[in-house]
């Protein structure tokens, strides 16, 4: 089950472990007792994101805290011309994998950015496995492409560059991805602060790796392409998230200018609360206490 193990360097108490997933291997943190809960992360960092809330967490849940295939020390095959090998049915197939690895059949999941784009297919393909589901600072892949506008764009550029085709944006971000962090990360309503001093290093580190840019440049090409036609099949084909699902969002961000994602999450699935807190996009790092007050008691009420 896992290729190695060892003390987490970042989050105490946690053990680092990389579990197979098929042709890959994931790199999760874990920890704890009861409930088992999966942590997704997003765009462009890894379970990092959750060091803050982990500690906690674990002391009421098994807390496993992975990254997802192209990110951190997850594996990262290479990209294919239909982008299956990073889409969202493929990313979420690898942790459903990990879970059944560590041996939970039933969890809870939750997803930051693109994690919660994952959680949310994995709630979809998995309904036996997903008993609930928390999604961090997003709405539905396809209503967001759908209700594009300008403004839209101008805060998502990298939804339209990194879906060029490939290898015009690997070679324009590796030619400086610090600053193409600085500047994505950064540019936001809290800045750097939320990651200063433990995780900025490993966050640079991590995504300055080549096979890492194209990854993620995978990762959005497939959300442009093969995970809209499966989004547009399930919603077709009446099929919804039938778990209940927590859809909490930064009061200083896209999501609360832009969207009603209350109403475009309750159009894919039956049993949706939320709302938003005082933090802009990343959620975990800006407002971990805030975060865990809403989260936990979702997490805890009663299972089906």
């Amino acid at each position: 089950m896992n290729a190695s193990a060892g003390p987490h360097p970042v989050i105490p108490g946690f053990t680092l472990r990389r579990v197979a997933a098929g042709e890959v291997e994931i790199a999760a943190a874990v920890r704890g007792e009861g409930p088992p809960l999966l942590l997704l992360h997003g765009f462009p960092q890894s379970h990092l994101i959750w060091r803050k809330v982990a500690p906690a967490l674990a002391q009421r849940f098994t807390v496993v805290a992975t990254d997802l295939r192209g990110y951190g020390a997850s594996s990262k095959p290479p990209g294919d011309p239909g982008h299956v090998n990073y889409s969202k049915r493929r990313m979420a197939a690898d942790q459903l994998a990990v879970m059944t690895a560590l041996g939970f059949e039933r969890f809870a999941v939750c997803g930051h950015d693109r994690g919660a784009r994952v959680a949310h297919r994995m709630a979809l393909d998995a309904p036996l496995a997903v008993d609930r589901l928390a999604v961090l600072d997003v709405a539905p892949t396809l209503a967001m492409y759908e209700g594009t506008t300008m403004a839209f764009a101008r805060a998502y550029y990298h939804w339209f560059f990194l879906i060029q085709p490939a290898p015009f944006p690997e070679a324009l971000i590796a030619a400086a991805p610090e600053a193409f962090l600085r500047h994505h990360m950064g540019g936001r309503h809290a800045g750097l602060a939320p990651f200063l001093p433990d995780a900025w290093p490993h966050y640079v580190r991590d995504f300055s790796d080549p096979a890492a840019i194209h990854a993620s440049c995978e990762d959005y090409r497939a959300s442009a392409d093969i995970d809209l036609r499966h989004d547009e099949a399930d919603q077709a084909a009446g099929k919804r998230v039938r778990c209940p699902l927590l859809a909490l969002w930064g009061r200083h961000g896209v999501i609360e200018r832009q969207f009603d994602a209350l109403g475009a999450w309750r159009a894919v699935a039956t049993d949706v609360r939320g709302g938003s807190l005082d933090c802009g996009h990343y959620l975990p790092e800006e407002a971990p206490d805030a975060l865990l007050e809403t989260l936990v008691p979702f997490l805890h009420e009663r299972r089906p």
